[in-house]
């Protein structure tokens, strides 16, 4: 019989005994961005947020989404889930932003070295065909209880969609366009970033709305770990059996999955 659960549990047990110091700076590091994030939402009045957010979706998605966004988060606000919603943000938007900053370039690299995209692309598709409730567990080892773990977890899950849609939005742009560039003597990097990224960015965020709603799919499952937000009320909707509470946190869910993704799609229309 080939156990290789064995293996891998021999690997995360020496990186746990092993490499601590450095998975609690990492703790540090992000536990403090999360944090700032959060204080920095609840610091905002709500209504002040909503008015701004109302605003946004008005000039990036229309009239409908901006009633929509007015109406569910004053209902998000009504019912008194305000505090667990910018958490949530929280949580969602730090992920997103660190699954960006690690995504992005690796696209970028995927689209323009044969050899990366061979190693890339499998990493990919194991890290999004891999049930999410598996990620839960080197998170905990690595860094305790919190929302740090539930950030580890989330950029895993949900960095796949902006890998591979940066590759295909600069591997699409088209060659007369790279001919053309290279023959009035533009460098590579000048040819990336003058060229490939600008026509690529309409795709690029695709993957970006892509990301923010997968790091959103996760947050139930992130609650299981303290990560806190609307996932804590769902999960304690469910194992206390209060149905109405489970309903009332999955409403302000699907409220924030509609804003955040209106007004994504609304950034992608735009470009």
């Amino acid at each position: 019989m080939i156990n290789i659960g064995q293996y891998i549990e021999i690997a995360i047990n020496w990186l746990t005994e092993h490499w601590a110091p450095f998975f609690d700076i990492i703790n540090n590091g992000i536990g403090g961005f999360i944090d700032g994030f959060q204080h920095g939402l609840l610091w905002i009045p709500f209504y002040v947020m909503i008015l701004a957010l109302t605003v946004l979706a008005w000039l990036k998605a229309g009239k409908g989404t901006a009633v929509l966004t007015l109406l569910g988060l004053f209902l998000i606000y009504g019912m008194g889930f305000w505090e667990q919603t910018m958490q949530t943000v929280a949580l969602v938007l730090s992920s997103t932003v660190i699954a960006l900053v690690l995504g992005v370039p690796l696209g970028i690299w995927t689209a323009r070295n044969h050899i990366a995209a061979k190693i890339i692309r499998p990493l990919m598709d194991l890290m999004q065909t891999m049930p999410a409730f598996v990620y839960l567990i080197p998170a905990v080892l690595f860094f305790g209880l919190g929302p740090v773990p539930g950030a580890f977890a989330t950029v895993i899950f949900a960095m796949p969609p902006v890998v591979r849609l940066t590759d295909l939005g600069i591997r699409q742009v088209p060659e007369d366009i790279v001919e053309a560039t290279r023959s009035f003597g533009a460098t590579s990097r000048q040819l990336l970033f003058k060229v490939q990224l600008p026509l690529a960015l309409p795709t690029i965020m695709t993957g970006v709305n892509q990301t923010i709603m997968m790091a959103l799919s996760m947050v139930v499952i992130a609650a299981m770990i303290s990560a806190g937000g609307l996932g804590e009320i769902v999960l304690k909707g469910i194992t206390q059996m209060k149905i109405g509470l489970g309903f009332e946190g999955g409403i302000a869910v699907v409220i924030l999955a509609i804003v955040l993704d209106r007004i994504t799609q609304g950034f992608v229309r735009k470009n």
